[in-house]
């Protein structure tokens, strides 16, 4: 049996001395009053034993982590009529860009770019009663865990600041890819992205991914072809122009956010959520790289 414990330890360990944390995410105001000092890691494995380090307990917002959540929703609404407005291929581009969008002819890349988010985002507003409270709703049923909230400062402050992510919706709209109201699918998205969770919650929303689509309840969520195809655009697009570098270092399904987390699932063994908020130049959480690296290479356990 693998000491996942003795293993975290030594991770944390080894990151806490490290001096190069990477650079806290500005551009969205309330994410840069986040202390870069922050480090956590918390890992469950498939018989629901868990193991945790450092700030694991510490709520953050989990932004483009949010993405694979709403994607799996719209997935068990509409299944693979999704796939009809949203491509599944690597963007090889940062997050935000919206040069393929015109070569495109308004189909995003992948549903884990900005654009692609944005019209997952729009068939959820299209088939939900009441969106941002059903998917809140979706999200702590996944977590079994009422406490899960938008934080509503950040949602305002990406709303103030959410120029490209508007560019992005009106572009889709004039290619006829959004069928709601601009404000009110760029509403519902900015909510989604705000959402606050720590280490914990994420692995336990993340469970089924790695459990054939059923949570720790064992309720089922998704389809096992549908944990497949999630699990796949995770792999090869979860982490924008640094997917490859994820793969190959890491060998890991998963996705992470500007606000410094990043959620792994190895299939039938783990989840694991790490958060450090200081970024690389590609805007993934630096120490959490080198965490899941590590982990992985310690534990000798990847999808390959």
């Amino acid at each position: 049996m693998t000491d996942y414990q003795n293993i975290i330890d030594a991770i944390y360990a080894g990151c806490r001395e490290s001096r190069d944390r990477g650079v806290v995410a500005s551009y969205i105001p309330e994410l840069a009053k986040v202390s870069s000092s922050k480090f956590g890691i918390h890992l469950v494995d498939l018989n629901k034993n868990n193991f945790c380090a450092g700030h694991s307990k510490d709520a953050f917002s989990i932004q483009s982590i949010s993405k694979v959540l709403s994607l799996a929703l719209a997935f068990s609404l509409v299944d693979n009529a999704l796939l009809k407005r949203v491509d599944v291929e690597p963007s090889g581009d940062p997050f935000n860009h919206l040069s393929l969008l015109e070569f495109e002819n308004g189909i995003p890349r992948n549903p884990l770019i900005n654009a692609g988010a944005l019209v997952v985002a729009d068939i959820l507003v299209s088939e939900l009663d009441d969106p941002k409270k059903d998917f809140l709703h979706f999200v702590r049923d996944l977590a079994n865990d009422r406490t899960i909230d938008f934080d509503e400062k950040v949602a305002k402050s990406e709303k103030r600041t959410g120029f490209k992510n508007y560019a992005a919706a009106n572009l889709l709209k004039s290619y006829g890819n959004l069928t709601n109201d601009v404000e009110t699918v760029l509403d519902f998205y900015f909510h989604q992205c705000s959402i606050a969770m720590d280490c914990v919650q994420l692995t336990k929303a993340f469970f089924p991914f790695m459990n054939g689509g059923k949570c720790q309840r064992n309720r089922t969520y998704l389809t096992l072809s549908q944990v497949k195809r999630i699990n796949a655009i995770m792999l090869t697009c979860g982490f924008y122009d640094e997917a490859g570098e994820f793969a190959f270092e890491i060998g890991l399904p998963g996705k992470s956010g500007v606000g410094g987390g990043i959620v792994a699932v190895l299939p039938r063994k783990y989840c694991v959520a790490v958060w450090s908020p200081g970024l690389n130049a590609k805007g993934n959480s630096k120490l959490g790289m080198e965490a899941l690296e590590k982990l992985t290479t310690a534990t000798h356990q990847s999808i390959f």
